[in-house]
């Protein structure tokens, strides 16, 4: 994103949850262990406690591969849904998880806008720490969904954004944004490369903040939220 490098495409493999106990590592699923690896590593970045940060998890698609495998039991004559499956199926599991392995009795708010999601969770972590006057935690993830869902909310690439929103410290980027309720797809990334991710998934529309902060550049981009859109304003 500083324009230092081309882009490559990687995979990953997703870590287990070093702060789960081992029964809990066993049931979690894809979507939990990206989405809890990102709020680790903002929480680490940042320098924060885990434990001690309201949270807010947002996504588009939840858990698709879940849900493929719910609807093909229900589908299928004889086959059981798995209460692990089931368990993992509503759209907080990961925040949950969060709270359990953190230990935490703070607030954990999970939400979805289709692809404003990045927008949704980043208005209403914004708006929490400011009235509250505390940090909180924003976690944005997606993956791509499989089955015959997958056919029509095509979702490409494993991605997630963690940011540590700090009203007080003064410390870090600062962040100012404006709410304006006329619909706008939003800005896109001008790399090619992370373009056509951020066209194939929702997280991935935090690329044109996300560029910002690594170049460390004053700057301005616009970001999709559902009904209207948010202009972020970015000051090194």
């Amino acid at each position: 994103m500083r324009g230092e490098e081309p882009h490559e495409e990687t995979e990953r493999p997703l870590p287990v949850p070093p702060f789960l106990a081992p029964n809990e590592r066993r049931r979690t699923s894809a979507v939990v262990r990206l989405a809890l690896e990102i709020a680790r590593e903002a929480c680490a970045q940042a320098q924060c406690d885990g434990a001690t940060l309201s949270a807010v998890f947002s996504s588009s698609n939840g858990d698709g591969a879940v849900l493929d495998s719910i609807l093909h039991a229900l589908c299928t004559p004889g086959e059981d849904v798995s209460p692990t499956q089931f368990h993992n199926s509503v759209h907080n599991a990961p925040a949950g998880y969060w709270t359990i392995g953190q230990n935490s009795i703070q607030p954990a708010t999970a939400i979805g806008l289709y692809d404003g999601s990045f927008g949704g969770g980043l208005l209403k972590a914004t708006a929490e720490a400011v009235v509250e006057g505390k940090p909180v935690l924003l976690c944005v993830y997606d993956r791509p969904v499989p089955g015959p869902i997958g056919t029509v909310r095509h979702t490409q690439h494993n991605f997630g954004v963690g940011l540590v929103l700090d009203p007080v410290s003064g410390k870090g980027t600062n962040l100012e944004f404006h709410f304006d309720p006329r619909p706008c797809a939003g800005d896109w990334p001008r790399d090619p490369a992370l373009r056509r991710i951020a066209e194939h998934n929702p997280a991935a529309r935090s690329l044109p903040l996300l560029t910002l902060l690594a170049q460390g550049v004053p700057g301005s981009v616009r970001v999709d939220c559902g009904a209207g859109h948010l202009v972020l304003s970015v000051q090194p």
